[in-house]
């Protein structure tokens, strides 16, 4: 399977048709996702008379994403296609507008295919939901495949797609790369444009994106980047060359920082030993790695006021009709929100910003910080939250299992997120890169240079080995 990047470019030079291109991930689609169930709707009819009309332009007239077929979260808005954000209370909610970044999506050429799986309001790290069910994990089928973006990664990682757009709140994109074993990438607060949409979580959460390389990921944040109008939260900073920067990937001159555990988190001893195995292999090729990491402060209470106030904001109104229909763990989750105060949100963010400083401070010394992306490979379906974590326990009360995911989401700054190998089990163990504000670039670079020491794109999960 051709990544976005080598698609698009062979559609340009019209070595491959986008009919035949479409036509291809469509059987891949009706093949696999009966047993995936990444999916909420497939968009047939609509990606044809794209590609159709792609097939019958001019040279010239075709867009960096000329041909790719893509997906697209279901929680985020698309004319003329459900978004229903997982949930019962919005079964019938079709939006007549794009959100921003979708429509740079359709002016680039790709081809929207459907749109994929979340949890309900995406509040989970893993996808479950009352209206579609549950999406599974192309290298075990019993396994999750992470969330809250998990249908986006199912349908990259089992090759239904190249390219999936993903939200990340408190890890929805890194995680179900991670438990998936593709890249993704949690853009800088502000460089991609999240609205118009839902307005939960909207200090927290991003829209990026989830692909099978690295490259893919620079080419569509390149395409999605840059303020819009209809998002106040964007801001006018370039996203530099992200071509060039992958391209290059070089990491020659860079103070990169390393840790397994932040100084605190609990981690499974396999991620563990994958992740030094990673540091070992990137060492002999040339990095200059150093132990350190931010000062070690556990950042899930700030995150989980904030998320709660934000989302109870959002949907805590649907409480009234649909509290019986919502899934399990939901209502839970609403409640705690309705019980912050405004003075408790306002504190939070002011913990949140003491916060910010010390990583931002940290990073003044060094260029990026390599962590583990999770804390463990992927829970078998059906579990909400592991008991344990190296022999820790867990709180029941929230996603406490994604520590090394919220910093990101709380600070604003970028974090990409590729596969490093697997556990025993075969499951996919994921490495996290993050940098400052705006050095979207740079993380992507690493990401690049981490690619050609540990290559993984032409991995083919199970449900993927096929003829």
């Amino acid at each position: 399977m051709l990544d976005a990047y080598a698609a698009a470019r062979a559609v340009r030079a019209r070595r491959l048709s986008p009919v035949e291109l479409l036509e291809g991930t469509l059987g891949a689609i009706e093949a696999l996702d009966p047993q995936l169930n990444a999916f909420t709707v497939v968009l047939e009819d609509e990606a044809r008379a794209t590609a159709e009309r792609l097939e019958r332009a001019r040279e010239g007239e075709l867009g960096p994403l000329a041909g790719v077929p893509i997906a697209i979260k279901d929680h985020v808005w698309m004319r003329g296609a459900p978004a229903t954000n997982g949930s019962l209370a919005l079964a019938d909610f079709v939006p007549d507008e794009d959100c921003a970044c979708v429509g740079r999506l359709r002016g680039a050429d790709a081809v929207i295919v459907g749109k994929t799986n979340n949890p309900e309001f995406c509040y989970r790290g893993t996808t479950e939901n009352a209206l579609f069910g549950l999406t599974r994990n192309p290298w075990a089928l019993d396994r999750t495949p992470g969330g809250s973006s998990g249908g986006s990664a199912a349908a990259v990682a089992s090759g239904m797609v190249p390219f999936a757009l993903g939200t990340d709140g408190g890890g929805s994109i890194r995680i179900p790369s991670s438990f998936c074993g593709v890249a993704g990438h949690k853009p800088t607060f502000g460089l991609v444009p999240k609205e118009p949409g839902f307005k939960g979580w909207k200090t927290l959460s991003v829209d990026g994106p989830i692909a099978r390389t690295v490259r893919d990921l620079a080419v569509t944040l390149q395409v999605m980047a840059g303020a819009s109008p209809a998002d106040d939260l964007t801001w006018p900073v370039p996203p530099g060359d992200l071509m060039t920067a992958v391209e290059r990937a070089d990491v020659a001159g860079l103070r990169v920082a390393a840790s397994a555990d932040l100084g605190f988190v609990p981690v499974e001893p396999e991620v563990r030993a994958a992740f030094h195995r990673a540091l070992a292999a990137l060492a002999d090729a040339g990095w200059q790695l150093v132990d350190a990491h931010p000062p070690p402060e556990y950042p899930t209470a700030i995150w989980n006021t904030i998320a709660t106030a934000e989302g109870f904001a959002s949907e805590g109104p649907l409480l009234a009709e649909f509290e019986a229909q919502m899934t399990e763990g939901t209502v839970e989750l609403l409640r705690a929100g309705e019980r912050v105060s405004a003075g408790e949100y306002v504190d939070a963010q002011h913990e949140r910003a003491a916060y910010t400083r010390a990583w931002s401070e940290f990073f003044l010394a060094h260029d990026l910080l390599l962590t583990p992306t999770m804390q463990l490979t992927a829970m078998p379906v059906g579990v909400l939250v592991p008991d344990q974590i190296d022999g820790e326990p867990v709180d029941p009360f929230f996603d406490d299992w994604c520590t090394f995911s919220y910093p990101a989401n709380l600070t604003g700054q970028p974090a990409a997120s590729v596969p490093i190998g697997v556990d025993a089990g075969g499951l996919p163990v994921g490495l996290q890169i993050m940098g400052r504000r705006w050095d979207d670039a740079r993380v992507l670079g690493a990401a690049a240079a981490v690619e050609q020491v540990l290559p993984w794109a032409d991995a083919r999960p199970p449900v993927s080995r096929v003829g």
